[in-house]
């Protein structure tokens, strides 16, 4: 691919394994939130839902400082996770995904969430009076009706976390090989005089990359529908 120039190249790699990672890490809990939010009343779920949905609502370059704050090398959770393991989330791909993960989260619940609210919950409490755990009712008759909303979630929380910038560039910087991501080369190739060809190829495959995610989400999200319909 020589008419991407090596740190291009490597931008666009570095998006794709921050969002892969991103996703991958954040659905369990994904699951989890949508669960809890769609079928359990407890105390302080509106609070839960509310610091689930506050990424979409806030700046992003204040959840990037929030970030900073939290997860910098003397933040309460980053200095004891460096001072006891050795593991830093600053200036490093892995903080940029922690970025990611945070941003296209909401996205993700609210996906799974829609997804989960349409299970009609008479199938649920029926296998329930058949003596399965709960654990065992979300594994055998939730999870499979649910698996089109999962995926759906999953690949709009991806091209979400591909676009991520603002909340990258203030956690981690911006920093070729380590955290630079499409949209910050973009943001880079668009500072220096000369540079919107550049820009506008990185511009290209970023449009690439999101059609193709958003097209692959219909696609599994059918066949998965289709699976589901026909077990």
């Amino acid at each position: 691919m020589d008419w991407l120039t090596p740190q291009e190249w490597q931008a666009v790699l570095l998006s794709l394994k921050v969002s892969v990672v991103a996703v991958a890490v954040s659905l369990p809990l994904g699951i989890f939130c949508a669960y809890a939010l769609a079928r359990w009343r407890f105390p302080g779920r509106l609070m839960l839902n509310g610091l689930v949905h506050l990424p979409l609502i806030m700046p992003p370059v204040v959840t990037g400082y929030l970030l900073l704050l939290a997860f910098g090398r003397r933040g309460f959770i980053g200095e004891p996770l460096e001072a006891w393991f050795g593991f830093t989330f600053a200036f490093r791909w892995t903080g940029a995904a922690l970025a990611a993960a945070v941003m296209a989260f909401p996205l993700m619940v609210r996906t799974i969430r829609l997804s989960i609210e349409a299970v009609d919950p008479k199938l649920e409490q029926a296998a329930s009076t058949l003596g399965a755990s709960r654990l065992s009712v979300f594994a055998s008759v939730t999870l499979p009706l649910i698996l089109p909303g999962i995926i759906a979630g999953s690949i709009i929380a991806f091209a979400k976390a591909m676009g991520e910038f603002g909340a990258t560039i203030t956690f981690v910087s911006n920093i070729p090989g380590q955290t630079q991501t499409l949209p910050t080369a973009i943001y880079t190739e668009l500072q220096v005089p000369g540079g919107e060809t550049q820009a506008a190829r990185l511009v290209v495959i970023s449009l690439a990359i999101a059609l193709s995610a958003l097209l692959a989400s219909e696609w599994v999200g059918r066949a998965a529908a289709r699976r589901v319909s026909g077990a």
